[in-house]
């Protein structure tokens, strides 16, 4: 982009409320499997499948889809996510089985994965390249503003009507923000065009992004071997949930705005300081009374994370940003399901509170990998 318009800003928020609408789709089965179980006549365990297989498609599958779609144009790409998941809610809201629910979420979630893969990319070529980091933590709020408002609003309007109503209305919210793509998002050829197989090479080939896909690897298998019990956890020590996780969205929206103006100035320095937060934030925990200020340096953290790996992985290959970006999808979707596998075989066997000692250890191994990079990565833009 030539120049910091209106339009070109108004074009970032269009791919936030994409973020928007593909967070929410994803989460809200979680706010919803009784109602859904009870409806289906299935478990809540087999109802959370409809989380599990969703994050693995768009985990497994990100690689290969992003390479076979390498010459369309991103627009067109974003469009065509959004009319799937626009489709796949209004499968859902009417699915007269549970078999076909879990077959519409599997597709919805390769569509959520190529999102992850192109969405940020594109916010940041839609304004001025010194302007590009800020276009992601922009984009990026999109995820606070979905735990904060998205999953509570989706829960409240389910007690209002039903589950299958508010995937209703999740379905025309999809489709509201692909029309808004369509008026507002300017044609975006494809860049960085990347076969599958250099895809899968990447690690091999670039060290660098082969160290940045491991120190993402470790904090997110630690923060979710923790953040995957919060609730019984935080139940312990008799505090609401629902507050608590409104502070950590809050906290979450808090550290990408401020890692939004970091990361351009010290990209490495800003992932340590944050790291340091997140693994103090778990030891935290274990201190009587320091709950709540805990997990509100727990979300600060964790938002100014996310930013941060962003960058990093641009860092470390500038010349195939969505080649990379799917790969670092793939990691940190798969890390999302190991962190919680491995943090509830903890819990079963050695108590809840194991899972954030577990999670303490993974996260402060992220920090000492990132310590002891000697290239520290500098925030590129991408054009």
């Amino acid at each position: 982009m030539e120049d910091n318009s209106w339009r070109s800003w108004l074009s970032v928020a269009v791919i936030t409320a994409s973020l928007f609408v593909f967070v929410t789709t994803e989460l809200m089965p979680v706010g919803l499997l009784t109602p859904v179980s009870t409806s289906l006549d299935i478990s809540v365990g087999v109802a959370g499948l409809m989380v599990t297989l969703y994050g693995l498609s768009a985990g497994l599958g990100v690689p290969f889809i992003v390479a076979w779609t390498r010459r369309v144009n991103r627009r067109v790409l974003l469009s065509a996510l959004l009319a799937i998941l626009a489709l796949g809610n209004l499968i859902t809201a009417v699915s007269p089985s549970f078999p076909l629910v879990l077959t519409t979420r599997l597709v919805m979630g390769f569509a959520n994965g190529v999102f992850w893969a192109i969405g940020v990319s594109m916010a940041m070529r839609l304004v001025p390249e010194r302007h590009a980091s800020r276009a992601a933590a922009v984009a990026l709020s999109g995820i606070s503003i979905a735990t904060v408002v998205g999953m509570p609003l989706g829960t409240f309007l389910e007690g209002l009507t039903s589950w299958r109503t508010t995937f209703l209305i999740w379905s025309g919210l999809s489709a509201v923000v692909f029309l808004a793509v369509a008026a507002l998002v300017p044609s975006l050829p494809s860049e960085n065009a990347v076969p599958v197989r250099e895809v899968l090479t990447l690690p091999f080939r670039n060290v660098r992004l082969r160290m940045v896909m491991l120190t993402v690897a470790l904090y997110v298998l630690g923060h979710f071997a923790a953040y995957t019990f919060i609730r019984p956890f935080a139940e312990n020590d008799a505090a609401n949930i629902s507050v608590l996780l409104v502070i950590y969205g809050v906290g979450g929206a808090v550290g990408n705005f401020v890692a939004g103006h970091t990361v351009t100035k010290n990209l490495r320095g800003s992932f340590v300081v944050a790291c340091a937060g997140l693994v103090a934030s778990l030891l935290l925990l274990q201190v009587p009374g320091a709950l709540v200020f805990a997990v509100a340096l727990w979300g600060v953290s964790f938002g100014a994370m996310n930013l941060c790996q962003i960058n990093m992985t641009l860092a470390a290959a500038p010349d195939t940003f969505e080649a990379a970006m799917s790969l670092n999808t793939l990691g940190y979707n798969t890390s999302i399901a190991l962190g919680a596998l491995v943090g509830g075989l903890f819990a079963d066997h050695l108590g809840v509170g194991s899972a954030f000692w577990f999670g303490a250890a993974l996260t402060a191994a992220s920090l000492l990998l990132a310590l002891r990079s000697r290239s520290a990565p500098v925030p590129v833009t991408v054009e």
